[in-house]
Formats: structure tokens, sequence, C-alpha cells
């Protein structure tokens, strides 16, 4: 998922570069959102990790 939000900071950075600004505004709201999801989504699956606990085999 990190790798999504890498490849719309860098479609974001060359459309900014080339002077497509909406193109750009809108890969950059597009990378927030995953990214967002993505830090979500680790800390429900911390949580979960650490509720479960270790189990001795």
């Amino acid at each position: 998922m990190l790798g999504w939000v890498a490849t719309f900071l860098v479609i974001a950075l060359i459309a900014g570069i080339l002077g497509f600004g909406g193109i750009a505004g809108a890969s950059i709201e597009i990378a927030k959102v995953i990214f967002f999801i993505a830090v979500v989504l680790f800390l429900i699956s911390a949580v979960v990790g650490l509720a479960r606990g270790r189990t001795r085999v």
C-alpha cells in the first residue's frame, strides 16, 4: 500500500514540475488518503497483535 503512496507522490511531483496543477493536486490528495489508510490499518494490526499476545508452544 505504501508503494501506491510513493507512486502517486512521484506522479504529483512530475505533474507539478510540468505545470499540470490539477493532476498534481489530485495525485497528492490520493497519496495522502492512501497513506492514512495504511497508518490506520497498521495501528489496528498492532493493537490486535498485542491483544492476542504470544502463545507458548
